[in-house]
């Protein structure tokens, strides 16, 4: 039961920590040119509405759909998604926050919120969020935990 709290609480802050920083863009920066923090670094305002690189443009509901099934399945499966111990922990918060904090946006709003803008000159990176960010961390996590993982692989016949 502890371990729920902590992960339902931890899931929760990082979900609010994502919501707030897009009321924040949307109150800030919507309408306005975007802000110059650093030579390769702007906030901004973007509705995304796709996904990924902006993929699949105009299509909330399958998406939502899609997100909504993720979720329901990564926390079905969620003990052989992720490994076990603190850095599986770290990816699993990392991936319902993510997940969930895209899924509101596209519900409430029928697009995503993003306002990280990086570039070098005119070229820019694709503009992304708090929830974006914790999705990529999270697969990074995965990633590397199945590059390095000491267990041995199944044997094929």
């Amino acid at each position: 039961m502890r371990r729920f709290i902590f992960s339902f609480a931890t899931v929760v802050n990082l979900l609010l920590l994502d919501q707030v920083v897009k009321a924040v863009a949307i109150q800030k920066f919507k309408g306005q040119p975007p802000l110059a923090v650093f030579p390769f670094f702007n906030l901004a305002y973007v509705e995304n509405r796709g996904c990924a690189w902006g993929l699949f443009q105009g299509q909330v509901w399958p998406l939502a759909a899609f997100a909504a099934v993720a979720f329901a399945l990564l926390v079905w499966k969620r003990k052989s998604v992720f490994p076990r111990g603190v850095w599986g922990l770290v990816a699993e918060h990392l991936l319902y926050a993510g997940i969930l904090g895209n899924l509101i946006d596209r519900l409430y709003y029928r697009f995503v919120v993003d306002m990280f803008d990086f570039h070098w000159g005119v070229h820019h990176f694709p503009c992304f969020n708090v929830a974006d960010s914790c999705i990529t961390v999270a697969a990074g996590i995965l990633i590397a935990a199945s590059l390095f993982s000491r267990s041995k692989p199944v044997a094929s016949t």
